[in-house]
């Protein structure tokens, strides 16, 4: 893995799909054979990306999960959006939750196959905060944008580090893996679409990180 530098900045880690679940990685695993034989490649290691972001108020954990509860306010959840259909979004058990957590965790973070520091800047950290109560929260498994690939968290972390400035296009999984619906979060974000901001399902109040760091020195 890559060390970190500085005491502030954005570090992504990739983490193998599936990693502390036998279930979703076979599912994975038989998905990516499906895809490989259609589009006549072999087939690849497939990851999920994660970030934690630095600031001076403390370490800030960025990912997608299913939702645990409803008590999201907890675990940091600015956002939620629907599983597979957007009816279904009625339903807690086909909703994902996006979660800005502050001192929070990541729980297969130690099964990470490769860490990147991808900015030592606070200033551009700071964006990335805020970056993550605006994150498109389209119908997770569908291609809604046509952007080719389906909305998944791939696609939620691609297009914050769009976002905020950096070359998301330029940012690789491990050698030999790949990283279904990371190009729909760049073309979403590329295009800028109101649209494609517009298809959300529930949106949390939040508030912006310069405040959220006044609160937590309060």
């Amino acid at each position: 893995m890559n060390a970190s530098t500085g005491p502030f900045g954005i570090d992504l880690y990739w983490i193998p799909l599936g990693a502390g679940g036998n279930f979703v990685r076979l599912n994975g695993r038989i998905y990516e054979a499906i895809a490989a034989r259609f589009e006549h490649r072999p087939a690849s290691d497939l990851y999920h990306s994660a970030l934690q972001v630095f600031v001076p108020e403390g370490r800030y954990v960025i990912e997608q999960t299913p939702v645990v509860d409803a008590n999201g306010e907890s675990r940091g959840v600015v956002g939620e959006g629907p599983v597979g259909a957007r009816w279904a979004g009625h339903f807690r058990i086909f909703r994902y939750e996006v979660r800005r957590w502050l001192e929070g965790s990541i729980p297969d973070i130690d099964e990470a196959v490769e860490h990147v520091r991808l900015s030592n800047d606070v200033d551009m950290a700071r964006r990335l905060l805020d970056a993550v109560a605006e994150v498109p929260l389209l119908v997770w498994g569908r291609d809604e944008l046509k952007a080719g690939e389906m909305w998944n968290s791939d696609s939620m972390i691609a297009w914050m580090l769009e976002r905020i400035g950096l070359d998301a296009d330029s940012i690789r999984p491990p050698a030999g893996g790949r990283a279904p619906g990371w190009k729909a979060g760049i073309v979403a974000a590329r295009r800028e679409s109101p649209a494609g901001r517009a298809c959300t399902y529930t949106r949390t109040d939040s508030v912006s990180v310069a405040a959220a760091g006044g609160m937590a020195k309060e």
